[in-house]
């Protein structure tokens, strides 16, 4: 969030809290880590820094890693960095716990990592599943890596699950992975319920934000520009109602910042849409 002269602008009562932040190499991720670094939290973050098979693109690197870990660093705060496949829950369970061992203690969870096939399908089983398995079981893994930290730190706390437009307005799509990418993001609106209900009693808000195209790694590569010039591409018809073609990776960490703030509170068990009017076009 900025002010009129475009300084940041802070966000209630993060000082000394920490965040467990996955697909923190780059996109959304990366700036969750540099945006609530700003606000005075310090950042568990993962990625999985080597491809999958069955998507077309490729993930992000242990050295885009270590730069988010440098930035966080540049405003002030620390950051534990650990390589985990979210699909894998034991893995991800000891980059977190190392984590949770040199800092103490954990306030707020941000599952974002997520991934989608833009080719036509080859294997679309696999393909279904990968998607899934990243996007819903990853964010299943990821609070489940965290959730009794939480409740045990008697605190409070804040989880955030990345979903998407998607998530709130499907497209049409033949083939396997855009049509699970579609089902594993309201997926995780279903599994948001579910928690903030059960967490509610602990003071521990759970919510989904839904945001349209942003520029990072899942956008910004030669398997979707290859897509977009496809006819009838569903990529078409990802057209948002405000003049902005994509927003930036920045754009939902501000918001998410003030979700997971003091300042939100009583926000929990809701479906935030950052799509510049995409689900109401």
């Amino acid at each position: 969030m900025l002010d009129l002269e475009g300084q940041k602008l802070p966000v209630g009562t993060l000082d000394g809290r920490v965040a467990f932040i996955t697909g923190a190499a780059r996109g959304q991720g990366r700036a969750h880590a540099v945006r609530l670094a700003q606000a005075g939290v310090d950042v568990i973050g993962v990625d999985i820094c080597e491809d999958i098979a069955s998507f077309d693109y490729s993930c992000a690197s242990i050295d885009e890693l270590q730069e988010t870990k440098r930035l966080v660093e540049i405003e002030g705060r620390r950051m534990h960095l650990g390589v985990a496949d979210v699909r894998d829950f034991h893995a991800l369970k000891a980059v977190f716990d190392a984590g949770l061992a040199e800092f103490g203690r954990v306030d707020i969870v941000i599952a974002n990592a997520g991934m989608i096939r833009y080719a036509d399908e080859e294997d679309p089983q696999q393909e279904w599943q990968d998607t899934l398995d990243v996007i819903l079981t990853g964010a299943f893994n990821t609070v489940r890596a965290a959730i009794g930290a939480l409740v045990d730190g008697g605190r409070g706390g804040s989880i955030v699950l990345t979903s998407s437009s998607a998530g709130l307005k499907g497209t049409a799509a033949p083939d396997a992975s855009p049509q699970a990418y579609t089902a594993a993001k309201r997926g995780l609106v279903g599994y948001m319920q579910v928690l903030a209900t059960q967490y509610a009693p602990d003071m521990i808000r759970v919510n989904t934000v839904h945001p349209t195209g942003v520029l990072s790694g899942m956008t910004m590569n030669d398997a979707l520009a290859r897509k977009a010039q496809e006819m009838g591409s569903n990529i078409s018809q990802m057209q948002n109602a405000l003049p902005i073609s994509i927003l930036d990776a920045e754009d939902i960490a501000n918001a998410v910042a003030f979700l997971v703030s003091d300042e939100a509170k009583f926000i929990t068990g809701m479906q935030w849409a950052l799509d510049a009017g995409f689900s109401v076009r």
